[in-house]
């Protein structure tokens, strides 16, 4: 087994006294993982960061066998981590990343997606400038994994338009006639995410309680207390600069 590619470092674990074992999501091949020698070095330590972006060689004599990794910086997004806000994004993105994905089975659009994100991070003065991008990529790990959310038309009545509600159980949007009698049941769809554009802090929270509704049910079953911690911890930032 040999891989040359572009990566993103999403989540990195300690092995033994120097090494370390990186998952990583490449472009063509998913999430990879890798035995990295020399791993807690200091040359390596500032670049197996989350989110940096990284070319990537794997190498292994078998399939089975988990490859050793060689790896150079492209791009870091070091500097972030020391910034409360969005080292918090950048940690739970690609923990979500790592932890949801299966190993080995590519997934393109999720590889732009956390790409964009990560960059959006890096570059928006304010959250409210990738928050919307936040929401919008754990929508589409939903979708990839077959957790799919349809906002296409009213789950009760077929109607396309006056959209606003998401029912929990089906994930399916729900109108505003149809949904009256069960607000408290549902949950409120923000617009942006049918037009898309930007969006108040009150319809952020409003997708982020909706994603992470599905990601806790369908997603991150057997691995909540860990990974969510993450979200949690991002949500609460956001929170007290978002006002809720």
């Amino acid at each position: 087994m040999r891989l040359e590619t572009q990566a993103i470092i999403c989540a990195v674990r300690p092995h033994g006294e120097h090494a370390a074992i990186v998952r990583a999501l490449t472009p063509g091949a998913g999430i990879q993982a890798g035995y990295v020698r020399g791993g807690k070095s200091r040359t390596l330590r500032p670049v197996l960061l989350p989110g940096n972006l990284v070319a990537a060689e794997y190498r292994a004599r078998t399939e089975d066998q988990l490859p050793h990794m060689s790896l150079e910086l492209v791009a870091s997004r070091g500097a972030l981590l020391s910034e409360p806000l969005p080292a918090a994004a950048i940690e739970w993105a690609t923990a979500l990343t790592a932890a949801a994905l299966p190993e080995g089975q590519p997934y393109p659009r999720l590889y732009e997606a956390l790409d964009g994100l990560l960059s959006a991070v890096e570059a928006a003065p304010a959250a409210r400038g990738w928050a919307t991008a936040l929401v919008r990529y754990e929508l589409l790990l939903l979708a990839e994994l077959g957790f799919g959310l349809d906002l296409s038309e009213c789950a009760a009545t077929g109607v396309e338009s006056d959209l606003a509600y998401v029912s929990p159980r089906s994930g399916r949007a729900v109108s505003a006639v149809a949904g009256e009698g069960y607000r408290d049941r549902l949950f409120a769809l923000p617009p942006f995410l049918l037009d898309g554009g930007p969006a108040a802090w009150s319809d952020i929270f409003d997708g982020l309680r909706i994603t992470g509704h599905f990601l806790t049910r369908d997603i991150l079953i057997e691995r909540q207390a860990d990974v969510l911690a993450a979200r949690e911890r991002l949500i609460g930032r956001l929170k007290r600069i978002g006002g809720a």
